[in-house]
C-alpha cells in the first residue's frame, strides 16, 4: 500500500494551479474536468512525475471552510514537503514574494518552514539531515 493521492482544499483551482507551478515548482499532472468550474486536478514533483500527486481540490464542502480556518488559525500547516535545503527554499521563495508565518527553524536534524500558498492553505517546508 502507498499514498497515491493526497489533498489540499482551495478556494480557486486556476489561482492554486500557478502558485504550485510556477512559484513553487510542481508540475501539473491530470486537469480533467468534472462539470461547472471543478476539476480534477493535480500537481506532482518533477523529480518524481510518478510518484504522489497533490490534488488542488476545490473548497466547496460547507465542512472545509471553518475546518482551513482553524488550521490557519492555530498555524498547522495543511501539507508537508520536503526540500534538498529549507534555508536555500526559504530564500527562493522569499525573493517570489511568498509570505511565511514561520521562517526556517532547525530542531536537530530537522529544519521546517511555513508558507501561506495563497490558496487558504498554510503549508510547511522541511528537510532532513
Amino acid at each position: 500500500m502507498r499514498i497515491h493521492v493526497t489533498s489540499v482544499f482551495v478556494h480557486d483551482q486556476e489561482e492554486a494551479l500557478r502558485f504550485y507551478t510556477e512559484v513553487l515548482g510542481f508540475q501539473k499532472k491530470h486537469d480533467v474536468p468534472l462539470g461547472g468550474e471543478n476539476r480534477w486536478l493535480t500537481v506532482v514533483s518533477p523529480e518524481d512525475p510518478d510518484g504522489t500527486e497533490l490534488l488542488l481540490e476545490p473548497d466547496k464542502h460547507p465542512a472545509v471552510k471553518p475546518y482551513t480556518t482553524a488550521l490557519v488559525e492555530d498555524g498547522i500547516p495543511a501539507a508537508s514537503f520536503a526540500v534538498d535545503d529549507v534555508h536555500a527554499e526559504f530564500d527562493r521563495l522569499s525573493k517570489l514574494g511568498v509570505r511565511f508565518t514561520q521562517e526556517p527553524l532547525d530542531m536537530g536534524p530537522v529544519a521546517t518552514a511555513v508558507l501561506d500558498d495563497t490558496c487558504g492553505n498554510l503549508i510547511q517546508i522541511m528537510h532532513t539531515s
